[in-house]
């Protein structure tokens, strides 16, 4: 059985969508993913974000307990 111009339904948002999806998923696989580099920058950030909310959270202990 052959799809035919007359056969195959229109586009809808839903069809546009998943050949959006399809298109960016091949495009990312042949780009390969993130590189070292940025993975370490991603990894750092994450540990300097982390180590300023623990800072921030025990300079605020601190001053509750002066008071």
């Amino acid at each position: 059985m052959t799809d035919t111009p007359e056969d195959t339904p229109p586009d809808n948002e839903t069809m546009r969508e998943v050949k959006r999806a399809k298109a960016r998923k091949e495009a990312a696989e042949e780009k390969g993913g993130i590189g070292w580099k940025t993975a370490a920058g991603i990894g750092i950030g994450s540990a300097a974000l982390a180590a300023a909310l623990i800072y921030a959270n025990k300079a605020r202990k601190k001053d509750s307990e002066q008071d």
